[in-house]
């Protein structure tokens, strides 16, 4: 989707959304793995496109990075279509199995644009019992992002600009006004990342899994994928087919759509979430939207609206735009233990007219530190990532029929949504062409979890990526949030780990 705001971000971030409103951190990783792992399998270059034999067959030299983790990094190539292009780095962090080892597990939290070294940090502890005692858990950052060879774009100072810009979209000076600055983040991008830029997308990145698959010792991926990860995982699969081992897709996303198809899915998203918190919030005690929940949420457009014309003042000299008010809405329907943080900055806006806790949540979303820096770069992953991969359309006339329709939808949330096309019609360098099978004709079983009312990644994403996989089960969580492994129930949790661990496929259509 798009960066205005970048909400096609999809990232898994339930967890430490989660900690966010309880106010806590993120769990001790717990148990420390064994002293001594089991023999380690041994990098081959079997199986490696010509002219990357050394890539697949080098050794991984690992290194205690605390807290029962280790580091690494291990190359990989600037482009996989000329081995002469030179190499990249990719960053690693791994959990070694508990107990009896039975291979590797390779996680993405999501994005584009995440880190999964980051992630699996934080979200191991909250993985089934029985998958880590079996599986060495190995996040990696994509190529372009994180710790890994990265996209850059803008400093910190003009980001942070940018990321709060408003643009008033009902005239064309105002679009082009919001396309010039989408051509300054290109411009800035290219300047600032050289040859790179042109080589991370989805593609890419799902060959370096396999190079991983590789150095890891595994004649077969073992993968758990969330949000846009399942787009990866699925590319994995279209890509290699034969060499998919367990493979678990989580907040699916549904590899048929394009761009301006993901956008109106996620505006319906977002606003049906939206709609059950407020119902929620009405339904008990110091609730700051009023009367019914149609009342609410012209509440909260209004709050929307407001900012537009007269952003809200905070306690220090920032004041809170509407994008920088909607990433702090939207972040707390993530996960709905986060609702109570949405209610506290709903009411702060409405009782004293400012927005204190509204920037708190949108910096979150953006990984922006108090003193102006960004923890990550995920904001340049996700517009340098989805320019290559698809692209809507930029004919004026076309997108604002197609916000018209949005907002029959989506009338509180869906002018986020519209124009998703100006995101890339002056990128730098030209979408990839699709070089993978949809089907993925010929893996073995290949789960999808879709969750009900998952605003990010809408449940018929679920339904539809399970049905063009020719060998997907779908397995559907009844619930909000986005995502449901390890944050959900019991049912979810053991039809995921009897899978990994056992072999045991779920049944297609399983409730949970």
């Amino acid at each position: 989707m798009k960066s205005r705001p970048a909400l096609a971000r999809t990232l898994v971030s339930a967890a430490t959304v989660v900690a966010l409103a309880a106010g806590c951190t993120a769990a001790d990783p717990g148990a420390e793995p064994p002293a001594a792992p089991a023999a380690s399998p041994t990098a081959s270059a079997e199986g490696a496109p010509q002219g990357f034999e050394d890539l697949y067959a080098q050794a991984v030299d690992w290194a205690d990075c605390g807290d029962g983790f280790d580091c690494a990094t291990v190359k990989a190539p600037l482009s996989w279509h000329d081995a002469a292009a030179g190499t990249i780095d990719l960053a690693l962090k791994r959990h070694r199995a508990t107990g009896d080892r039975q291979g590797a597990l390779l996680v993405n939290p999501g994005g584009p644009g995440g880190s999964g070294v980051d992630y699996v940090g934080y979200a191991w502890p909250t993985f089934g019992e029985r998958l880590r005692e079996a599986y060495d858990v190995v996040g990696f950052d994509p190529r372009g992002v994180g710790g890994s060879t990265r996209v850059t774009c803008f400093d910190d100072a003009r980001k942070d600009v940018s990321l709060a810009k408003d643009f008033d979209t009902t005239t064309d000076e105002g679009l082009e006004a919001m396309a010039a600055e989408y051509a300054a983040w290109g411009a800035a991008c290219e300047k600032n990342t050289g040859e790179l830029l042109a080589n991370v997308d989805t593609q890419s990145a799902a060959r370096d899994m396999d190079l991983l698959r590789s150095v890891l010792g595994e004649g077969r991926l073992n993968y758990l994928g969330f949000s846009y990860g399942t787009q990866l995982g699925a590319t994995y699969a279209g890509l290699f087919p034969d060499r998919v081992g367990a493979m678990v897709l989580d907040g699916a996303i549904d590899t048929t759509l394009d761009a301006d198809q993901i956008s109106a899915g996620q505006a319906a998203g977002f606003e049906q979430a939206l709609r059950n918190y407020v119902a929620d919030c009405q339904g008990g005690d110091g609730c700051p939207l009023k009367g019914d929940v149609d009342d609410g949420m012209r509440t909260v457009r209004h709050v929307l609206d407001r900012a537009l014309t007269d952003p809200y003042p905070t306690s220090g000299s920032r004041r809170v735009t509407r994008n920088l008010a909607f990433y702090g809405i939207a972040v707390t329907l993530y996960a709905q233990e986060s609702w109570p943080s949405l209610t506290q900055a709903l009411d702060e806006v409405l009782t004293q007219g400012t927005a204190d806790t509204l920037l708190y949540l949108a910096d979150f979303y953006n990984d922006r530190a108090d003193d102006g820096t960004f923890s990550s770069n995920s904001a340049e992953g996700f517009r340098a990532v989805g320019c290559l991969d698809s692209r809507g359309t930029t004919d004026v006339a076309e997108m604002r029929a197609q916000l018209a329709d949005i907002e029959k939808t989506a009338p509180t949330v869906g002018t986020f949504f519209g124009f998703t096309g100006l995101v890339c019609r002056d990128w730098p360098v030209p979408v990839v062409a699709q070089e993978f099978d949809l089907h993925a004709t010929g893996a073995p079983p290949i789960v999808v979890i879709g969750t009900t009312h998952d605003p990010a990644t809408p449940y018929a994403w679920a339904e539809g990526l399970a049905k063009t996989l020719d060998s997907g089960v779908l397995v559907t969580y009844d619930g909000e949030g986005h995502t449901a492994y390890a944050r959900s129930n019991d049912c979810v949790l053991d039809a995921v780990d009897s899978f990994f661990v056992d072999g045991v496929v779920p049944a297609d259509g399983l409730r949970c």
